[in-house]
Order: C-alpha cells, then sequence, then structure tokens
C-alpha cells in the first residue's frame, strides 16, 4: 500500500504527535498491520491495522466489544496500582470520536497505542513457557470474570457444538462433490462423539457452565510480557466475545501440547505433552481457580477434547463440502488435516484420566 494512503489514513485519528514513519509489522494472516512512528522523543508510537471484513463481518460492533473490555481492564489495573497504559491495550480514537474509520474503499481501520519494551514469543516449546501462556490468559479472565456489559456477538456459531452439527448434518445430506463415501471411517469417528459433545454443550446452554468474556485466540503471541519474564498485557482482543471460559483453555490445549503439526502426514509425531498440559493447567488455575465454578474446573480437561474434536470435524466436514473454507495445498490436505487432529484426540482420550489429575493437583489450596 502507498505510504502516502496510509498517512492520510492515520492522520484520520487522534496522533497529536509528527508522524515519521509508517513500516509494515508482523506477517498478517488476518489483518493488515503498521506500526505509525512519531517524531518525539517521550512521545508513543502506534499501531494501525486495516480490519479483515471478510472474517469479521460487523467491525463496528467488534471496536465496541473491544472498547468495553479494555475500559473494565483498565480501571482493574488502576485499582491495584498497575499502569493501564501498558497493562491494557489503548485504543485511539478517530478525530470525529469513532472507534474506527472508514476509507473510500469500505475498509476499516483501528488505532492502538504501541507498548514498548516487551517481549513476545512465536511458539510456547517448554512446560515454562506454557505455564505463562496459561497464566497471561489467566490473568485476563480474571479481570473481566465480574464484567457484566452485553458483548456483541461477532462470531455466531463459534465453538457452538449444535450449530457445528447442523452444518455437519447439511453438509453430510448434501455431499456436494461426492466425497462421503470415501471417507466413511472418519464419519464414524465424529458420530461415535456426537452423544458426549453435545452433552458438554447443553450444559453451556443451560447455564450450568456460564458464559464469560472469552478472548478467543489464545496463542502465546497475543500475550506481551515484560522485560523480566513477567506477563504484561494480552492484545489481539477483535475475537472477544461472551462464551465458555473453557473454550479458551481448550483451545490453548489444542495448541500448545501438539507434539506434531496440525497437518502432519506423519501421526507418529502427534501425541498431546503431559508435561504442556501441566505447564498451561497451573498458570492458568494459578489465576482462575478463585472465581471458576466446580462445573467448570470439573469440565477443564474435556473442554481441550470439545475443542480438538471440533477442530476434527471441521477439517473433515470442509473435505467433503469441497475446500471452500480452508485453504488448502493439495486436494487431500483438509483429510490430512482431519487424520492429525484426530491422532491428538486420541491421544487426549487415552491420557484423559491423568489430565484431571492435573486439574485437581493445579487447584490452590
Amino acid at each position: 500500500m502507498e505510504t502516502t494512503v496510509l498517512y492520510n489514513i492515520a492522520e484520520q485519528f487522534c496522533i497529536e504527535e509528527v508522524i515519521s514513519a509508517i513500516e509494515p509489522l508482523g506477517e498478517g494472516f488476518i489483518n493488515d498491520t503498521f506500526i505509525v512512528r512519531t517524531s518525539g522523543q517521550s512521545s508513543p508510537n502506534y499501531i494501525l491495522q486495516r480490519k479483515n471484513k471478510n472474517i469479521f463481518k460487523d467491525i463496528p460492533a467488534m471496536m465496541e466489544n473491544i472498547e468495553r473490555v479494555t475500559l473494565h481492564l483498565k480501571d482493574k489495573i488502576s485499582a491495584k496500582g498497575g499502569d493501564p497504559m501498558r497493562e491494557a491495550m489503548t485504543v485511539v480514537k478517530t478525530k470525529d470520536g469513532k472507534l474506527y474509520f472508514k476509507d473510500e474503499n469500505g475498509d476499516f481501520w483501528a488505532v492502538s497505542i504501541f507498548i514498548e519494551d516487551t517481549l513476545s514469543y512465536q511458539n510456547a516449546d517448554t512446560p515454562e513457557l506454557a505455564y505463562q501462556g496459561g497464566k497471561g490468559i489467566g490473568v485476563f479472565q480474571s479481570m473481566l470474570s465480574d464484567f457484566k456489559e452485553p458483548l456483541a456477538d461477532i462470531l455466531p456459531g463459534f465453538h457452538n457444538m449444535r450449530f457445528r452439527f447442523k452444518q455437519w448434518d447439511e453438509t453430510l445430506a448434501k455431499d456436494p462433490v461426492g466425497r462421503k463415501a470415501s471417507v466413511a471411517e472418519e464419519i464414524g469417528w465424529i458420530e461415535s462423539r456426537r452423544e458426549e459433545m453435545m452433552k458438554f454443550w447443553e450444559l453451556v446452554e443451560n447455564g450450568t457452565i456460564p458464559c464469560r468474556v472469552t478472548h478467543n485466540d489464545t496463542k502465546i503471541s497475543n500475550i506481551l510480557f515484560d522485560k523480566s519474564g513477567d506477563v504484561l498485557c494480552v492484545i489481539d482482543l477483535d475475537t472477544v466475545l461472551s462464551s465458555t471460559c473453557l473454550n479458551d483453555f481448550g483451545d490453548a490445549i489444542r495448541s500448545y501440547t501438539n507434539t506434531g503439526l496440525e497437518d502432519d502426514e506423519n501421526l507418529n509425531n502427534v501425541s498431546m505433552d503431559m508435561e504442556m498440559f501441566r505447564g498451561y493447567t497451573e498458570g492458568y488455575l494459578s489465576e482462575t481457580s478463585s472465581f471458576l465454578t466446580k462445573a467448570e474446573t470439573d469440565y477443564l480437561a474435556f473442554s481441550a477434547k470439545y475443542i480438538t474434536f471440533e477442530q476434527t470435524l471441521r477439517f473433515l466436514m470442509d473435505y467433503i463440502d469441497g475446500d471452500n473454507y480452508y485453504k488448502t495445498k493439495s486436494p487431500q490436505h483438509n483429510l490430512i488435516r482431519t487424520h492429525a487432529q484426530y491422532k491428538l484426540l486420541q491421544s487426549m482420550e487415552e491420557q484423559y484420566d491423568g489430565m484431571c489429575r492435573v486439574v485437581k493437583e493445579s487447584i490452590p489450596l
């Protein structure tokens, strides 16, 4: 994108300092992200993002969610004597008071203050780092455990097993590219677990497992650490919404503990690493055990199976549907992903009793 266009967009926001440079930041898998550098010695730099309108269908509502959540976080951080400008994201409004700028192409842009002097990690490769990742999401959820404002559902059906099975049944009925017969065994994997997964989701629907503020993208790269290695701030709040906090835990376990790749063709590489599970669980419960209900802790380990099952279903469903959702590198890519996720699920099922013991042992006395 031309620099002059970026300057024009950045100047729509309340950036008081003189802009000295705008440069790309990160790999930008979903949003296009830039750092806006300013000329003053003590003035902050800023993050400028073009939000992906193909994924996020209601960006104004998404930005309202982010503002509500960050303001609540800042109040909590201030009350405990912390630094709300470093320990929570700060959304910068446009000069006409909006949370976003919509350009002539219909693209939505947002700005936040860049948090300086931080550490970040792309992957958690040790139990110690997994502990910090669990602690980071735990701190985030803990500070928002008393958040009562409504949040817009910006990802309808997200982790909703009733919704997923409706999609699944419709896809099987249509069999649009004639692949169903070739994956009868894999379909059996899904169907044999339908009742178990729906029973869990019914506990969310009837309120036995409560809904709370969830992040929904719990990879460790979304946690900033200070220079001493302590958790500082959770970032990338585009996917914040109201759901069970077990979804955050389960999705983190799915990614943190996998000894192989999500699309690993060598299934011998794929298993759940129990030490990584223990590290993340201990870090998470060190911050959340004070507010989680018994139902939530009882189903904490199960949530890892639930989310991994859901991803297995989604990969297989997309394969049967003709590969319309996930980007693929080959005609069999979604089937390869299906097998790898299923192997991870089986590893969790085999170690499930141990996972439950770790949860119990990790709850602080």
